[in-house]
């Protein structure tokens, strides 16, 4: 089951740059300011500056859709024809993420918070 489209990473070469321009653009100061990860939280909605993400060859942002069961999730959209494009990864506290693209090269983001309510094995992805 998906709980919504609540968070967005983006790739920037800038860290300093970058946090001033959405610092301003969300009106909220960083809930996490790291040298490899800033995260704004505005009204539910995360927002993400990841500085390596070029590196990890992301071309623009990713949309985050938070599961209830990132496993069954992703099982569910490689069965629809999706591509994997990164496997199921702990990126701290318990916080899983993967990725797909769609036939169209799109990048879907799957993540899985330890906080995300929901029935485990749903069938709604």
């Amino acid at each position: 089951m998906s709980t919504g489209l609540r968070t967005i990473i983006y790739p920037v070469r800038d860290l300093a740059q970058a946090k001033a321009l959405f610092g301003d653009l969300l009106g909220v100061t960083p809930y996490m300011d790291e040298p490899y990860y800033v995260g704004f939280d505005r009204d539910g909605q995360d927002v993400g500056l990841d500085p390596h993400g070029h590196d990890k060859g992301m071309t623009g942002p990713v949309g985050y859709w938070h599961v209830d069961d990132i496993e069954a999730s992703l099982g569910r959209l490689l069965a629809v024809g999706a591509k994997a494009e990164q496997d199921i990864k702990d990126v701290g506290g318990g916080k899983l993420v993967a990725s797909v693209r769609d036939v169209d090269g799109n990048v879907i983001g799957l993540i899985q918070t330890p906080s995300d309510p929901g029935l485990v094995g749903s069938d709604n992805a």
